[in-house]
């Protein structure tokens, strides 16, 4: 069995912190659908502005919003503003294939980048 990557929202940008929520990201019900994620799903997100990286689950945002939200102690680590990568995982015996999305700096959906089985994934 091995830790393969599922899904992955690419370039997405924090629209708000809330050191007083307990726990969590908050996405965009819109895209946590495109990426195949699940409400309540672990999720690595990774910030390719500062660097941090942290594991936390998955609540729907508004539908449409764009909302990318770190909530809780995550925010003391992602601010708004920062672009992070949000990658789901799957534990299989079997080649995975993955979802990979692309958002703009308002986090709506311009296109998928890749669907291709776990093996032959590029590496970011």
């Amino acid at each position: 069995m091995r830790w393969l990557m599922r899904s992955k929202i690419h370039n997405a940008t924090v629209t708000e912190a809330d050191l007083d929520y307990v726990g969590s990201i908050s996405i965009d019900e819109d895209l946590i659908e495109r990426a195949g994620l699940w409400p309540g799903e672990k999720v690595l997100v990774v910030s390719n502005t500062s660097g941090a990286r942290l594991e936390t689950y998955i609540i729907p945002g508004e539908r449409g919003s764009g909302t990318i939200g770190m909530n809780g102690a995550a925010a003391h680590l992602i601010k708004v503003g920062e672009q992070i990568i949000i990658i789901g995982f799957e534990l299989s015996s079997d080649p995975v294939t993955s979802t990979v999305i692309l958002v703009d700096e308002d986090n709506a959906f311009v296109r998928k980048l890749a669907e291709k089985a776990s093996s032959t994934v590029d590496h970011c």
